[in-house]
């Protein structure tokens, strides 16, 4: 059920090239999303992968895919704390942190501008979206970007390619376990 979504959303996460990617999908059974959640936790947790449920709304999942590693080192960056700290998240616990998003999600009409951090967006990037409201950026791509364009264009290609390669591998038979990189 989700392997598509992990191949098709999350290869650069998988691949150990992003912190994280997020996807979303329709739903019908919740508690099967969970299980099938808890069962991709124990076949990739071992390589540093985790899958967390952000939150359900109008039949629609939003599923968060990180390596808990990678998102330790980017919540303790400088300027981070004080960013997340406007958003009222009191520390940089990764699973505070976390839980605080979903929090966010789940009692906010609105996407919370934050939500970059946990994806390994760079602070300049999160810092130009939310001071100029998602507009004036120089490119966009995986995000919009306000800062070192031509650094973010060869990172998006970069993530593209291997979209592309893990499809095709995914698709000529590779488990995801075999394309997840190890920690």
């Amino acid at each position: 059920m989700i392997e598509k979504y992990l191949i098709e959303h999350c290869s650069p996460t998988l691949a150990n090239l992003k912190t994280a990617n997020l996807f979303s999908f329709k739903v019908s059974d919740i508690k099967t999303l969970k299980e099938s959640i808890r069962a991709w936790n124990y076949e990739l947790n071992e390589k540093g992968i985790y899958l967390s449920l952000l939150n359900v709304k109008n039949n629609l999942a939003l599923v968060y895919v990180y390596r808990r590693k990678k998102l330790e080192e980017d919540l303790k960056k400088d300027g981070v704390g004080e960013i997340l700290n406007i958003y009222g998240y009191k520390n940089t616990n990764i699973y505070y942190a976390i839980n605080t998003l979903k929090e966010r999600l789940n009692f906010s009409d609105n996407f919370p501008h934050e939500i970059g951090l946990f994806l390994g967006y760079p602070i300049e990037d999160v810092k130009g979206f939310i001071e100029n409201l998602g507009k004036n950026s120089k490119c966009s791509g995986c995000w919009k970007v306000y800062s070192n364009e031509c650094e973010k264009i060869k990172m998006f290609n970069k993530f593209n390619k291997c979209k592309k390669v893990y499809s095709m591998l995914f698709n000529g038979g590779r488990s995801i376990s075999k394309l997840a990189v190890g920690i």
